[in-house]
């Protein structure tokens, strides 16, 4: 993957690799983390398998919704899961994609996971555009939401 493609984010988490991936895949979880606020997840579902779903709802302050459909392309337990808004659930083409979310999990060991998320791009101007939607503070707002619910875990 080209740099011009791609956005990334990176944390340290005090908690073991299994809780941060059970929270990255287990709807009720991901619910409480997902999208910074004033905006919500009201729906959400996850089929772990190549092909399964992986959809969000999101509703904003002002009854904005945003019913995002996807697809699982790749699960490893512990390690990997990525995802992609190109398909919906058993390859379904879902016209024009934004992107592919890779999610990397390292076990740092001490009850630490390293966590890696990536946002992969199908050209420079669809990233230039996730850019200036927020993903660097939305993203990262997600992330420290992520780390504050892990101990509750």
């Amino acid at each position: 993957m080209t740099p011009e493609h791609e956005l990334v984010i990176e944390r340290i988490f005090d908690a073991p690799v299994d809780k941060v991936f059970k929270a990255w895949t287990t709807p009720d979880i991901l619910m409480r983390w997902w999208c910074p606020p004033p905006w919500r997840v009201t729906a959400c579902e996850i089929d772990l398998r190549p092909g399964g779903r992986f959809n969000t709802v999101m509703q904003g302050p002002d009854g904005e919704v945003m019913d995002n459909k996807g697809s699982v392309l790749e699960v490893i337990p512990g390690r990997r899961f990525v995802f992609t808004d190109a398909f919906a659930a058993d390859w379904v083409p879902v016209g024009k994609p934004f992107m592919v979310g890779y999610i990397a999990f390292e076990d740092l060991g001490d009850g630490r996971t390293r966590y890696t998320g990536k946002a992969r791009h199908w050209s420079a101007e669809d990233k230039a555009s996730h850019e200036q939607m927020g993903f660097s503070e939305g993203w990262g707002i997600a992330a420290d939401q992520l780390a504050a619910l892990l101990p509750t875990l």
